[in-house]
């Protein structure tokens, strides 16, 4: 079948993915719970519920996306009319990860489809019965000339990675986002990298404290802290700390109860290999609450740290998973001793009723993206880019922005025949003052 790039074939496309999508959601719940016991609520609202979502902001707005956009002309061309025209890069890998495996992988292939590439989609290997309804779904709407998943584990990665591409999206760890770009870098293909990093906390003196425990217990612990701007890691004021510490074991015990092993709303840690990764870092650690774990089940309690060392093996690098070190402060410089530690972060969050400090801090250390009185809650705005800087990932998506990742902006010039100022061209004698005078205008 040949294959189409038209505008409305690209919508029709994904019309059917939303019916088809709608259709198979209690599958794809099921999926997620048998992969990791993933809470239906949570599989509703950080997995299915947004991939709707996308799907219809994607469907309302291609028409206007893929309109070329007229741009102001340089009085230096006068006369013309200048453009921008979106194009697809072409053939696009996608890799996504297994953490929100529905999502993550739908929403990049969304916006691939809307901006007219071929896609070749490769779910992870650690989500089997996620990967198997996502191939599904795929199968049911496109052909494979357009669309196509491909499953398996490291060695079908490293054999994707060998080939050439015109773009590739990768969400996962900084470890093998590294391996990607240097794959993509042989065939100089662009790449966007949504990769992690160790997110601070910062709680202020000056807070709401049941508020801010009730609100970092949410952030931390959905999808069993397997999230990759869940907070890392707590900076909190000496002074509130043992109230924070009192109040985020009471948002536990009323989030997930007494045992939290028994919650149908937590989740568990994705396999052994992780298991066995987090059981290691409570390892000379001070366990102020939970600790209990179970390797049967892969199950973690929502467990928290007191005052963990820098050179500890669970501040060295990103956590994912239900353990939350809490570190106290002093001053400012403490805080900057601690953060200039690391790479910078994918996200950054700041707790206090001091908006003008919140907002220095925030202005102060680069980041991802962040909030001020909340955790994770931006990456649901559409309108706000989502994406990493330094270590913690390269470009960014979501909306109109995730449309744009995935095209190519063409920048055309159309130059009138009717006048052709003499100016530009050779012999150049006596020219030099006026075209220096013109470009000073510009």
């Amino acid at each position: 079948m040949e294959y189409k790039t038209s505008v409305s074939y690209r919508k029709d496309k994904l019309k059917q993915l939303l019916n088809v999508v709608v259709k198979y959601e209690n599958q794809i719940v099921s999926a997620l719970y048998n992969d990791f016991k993933k809470p239906e609520f949570e599989s509703i609202i950080t997995e299915t519920s947004y991939v709707v979502s996308d799907l219809k902001h994607t469907i309302k707005n291609i028409n206007n996306w893929t309109k070329p956009k007229n741009i102001f002309p340089s009085i230096i061309n006068f006369p013309s009319s200048d453009y921008i025209l979106s194009e697809p890069f072409g053939k696009v890998l996608i890799i996504a990860p297994w953490n929100y495996p529905y999502q993550l992988a739908l929403c990049p292939l969304i916006a691939a489809v809307a901006a007219g590439n071929q896609v070749i989609l490769k779910p992870s290997e650690l989500t089997p019965n996620t990967s198997k309804i996502i191939l599904k779904i795929v199968s049911e709407v496109f052909n494979k000339n357009h669309v196509e998943v491909v499953e398996g584990g490291i060695d079908v990665s490293q054999k994707l990675l060998k080939q050439r591409w015109d773009y590739i999206f990768f969400t996962g760890s900084v470890s093998i986002g590294k391996i990607v770009a240097k794959a993509a870098a042989e065939f100089m293909t662009p790449v966007t990298l949504e990769l992690g990093g160790k997110n601070p906390c910062i709680i202020d003196k000056n807070c709401n404290i049941k508020l801010t425990a009730k609100r970092i217990v949410w952030g931390k612990f959905i999808n069993a802290g397997q999230t990759c701007i869940a907070p890392d890691y707590l900076l909190v004021h000496t002074n509130v700390k043992s109230k924070i510490i009192a109040a985020i074991k009471e948002e536990i015990v009323l989030a997930y109860g007494e045992n939290p092993e028994t919650s149908s709303d937590f989740a568990r840690i994705v396999n052994k290999k992780n298991w066995e990764r987090l059981s290691e870092f409570l390892e000379n650690e001070t366990i102020l609450f939970g600790g209990q774990n179970n390797l049967l089940d892969n199950y973690i309690a929502p467990t928290l740290l007191d005052e963990s060392k820098m050179d500890s093996l669970v501040m060295k690098d990103e956590i994912f998973g239900p353990i939350l070190p809490i570190i106290s402060y002093k001053n400012e410089t403490e805080i900057e001793t601690i953060i200039s530690k690391y790479e910078k972060p994918l996200s950054l969050y700041v707790f206090s009723n001091n908006k003008t400090w919140a907002k220095a801090i925030l202005k102060k250390y680069s980041f991802g993206g962040g909030c001020i009185n909340d955790t994770v809650i931006h990456f649901s705005n559409k309108r706000l880019p989502f994406g990493g800087v330094g270590n913690s990932g390269i470009g960014s998506y979501h909306g109109k922005k995730s449309f744009d990742a995935f095209s190519h902006k063409k920048s055309i010039v159309i130059k009138a025949t009717w006048l052709d100022l003499p100016l530009r061209y050779a012999p150049y004698k006596d020219k030099l003052k006026l075209i220096k005078r013109i470009l000073g205008w510009l």
